[in-house]
């Protein structure tokens, strides 16, 4: 079985147009520094919802 090679996703760099691995934090040419975003998946938003719910649960008792 022939094995299929997977094409690396690129993103392009907004300030010189130059096209960089998606894992890159630093565009290569032009040193422009990628934004970072928050990290927080589905479960934890939802646990850190539930938890400011139970504490204004708790407060209203109270």
């Amino acid at each position: 079985m022939a094995k299929i090679h997977e094409i690396p996703k690129k993103k392009e760099c907004p300030s010189c147009a130059f096209e960089v691995d998606s894992n890159e934090t630093h565009c290569t040419i032009c040193n422009y520094e990628f934004p970072q975003g928050l990290n927080l998946d589905w479960k934890k938003l939802t646990a850190i919802f539930l938890l400011l719910v139970f504490i204004v649960f708790i407060f209203r008792l109270l």
